[in-house]
């Protein structure tokens, strides 16, 4: 049977000198990322949608060679726009992410507003799939934060950090292509099974 996955990046290596667009896949989160590329399910993937940041392109990257098929880079699926305070450390990261999840409405310090970003991901999402044949397994490979808005919006849920992916990043969750509904809640990329 056919399926959807949003899939998020595992760990990165972080540098407060490169912009985070620009973080590429640490040790472990390309370890990761080949790991789960070994996985049934990923080699039945037919089609692969990336970000345009360098981690998500990266973990495409691991897993279209695994699948044997090219890779779809396309704009407007990058995380929220979180330039205007640059680097946060974790503490302080954390603690905005809160924030921006708790007042969708509303920009913490210039960030891209939650409600836009989810307008921006579900758009992107939904434009793909409108032409894509529903016979074939498809993965958007993304970002925590907007693979969140993206799970409350197919689940008809507001707004809310509960739907976030457990830490470390590296996640998935399955969808039907039929009507969008989320079958699978964030599950480690190696540790799905597929079902």
């Amino acid at each position: 049977m056919s399926f959807g996955l949003y899939i998020t990046h595992p760990q990165v290596r972080i540098d407060p000198d490169v912009p985070v667009p620009q973080w590429g896949l640490s040790e472990i989160g390309r370890s990761r990322a080949e790991l789960a590329a070994r996985s049934p399910w990923a080699r039945s993937l037919r089609r692969i949608i990336s970000s345009d940041e360098t981690k998500a392109i990266e973990t495409a990257e691991i897993l279209a060679a695994s699948a044997g098929i090219p890779l779809d880079v396309v704009e407007h699926m990058h995380e929220n726009d979180r330039s205007a305070t640059g680097f946060l450390p974790p503490a302080a990261f954390e603690a905005a992410a809160d924030w921006f999840f708790a007042h969708p409405e509303e920009s913490f310090k210039g960030w891209e507003r939650a409600v836009d970003a989810q307008a921006r991901i579900v758009a992107a999402v939904s434009r793909i799939l409108k032409d894509h044949d529903p016979a074939l397994p498809i993965a958007f490979v993304g970002h925590g934060g907007v693979g969140a808005l993206l799970k409350c919006h197919m689940l008809g849920h507001p707004i809310s950090r509960t739907q976030d992916q457990p830490g470390g990043g590296g996640n998935l969750f399955r969808f039907a292509l039929a009507d969008r509904d989320v079958s699978c809640d964030w599950t480690p990329i190696e540790a799905w099974q597929g079902v």
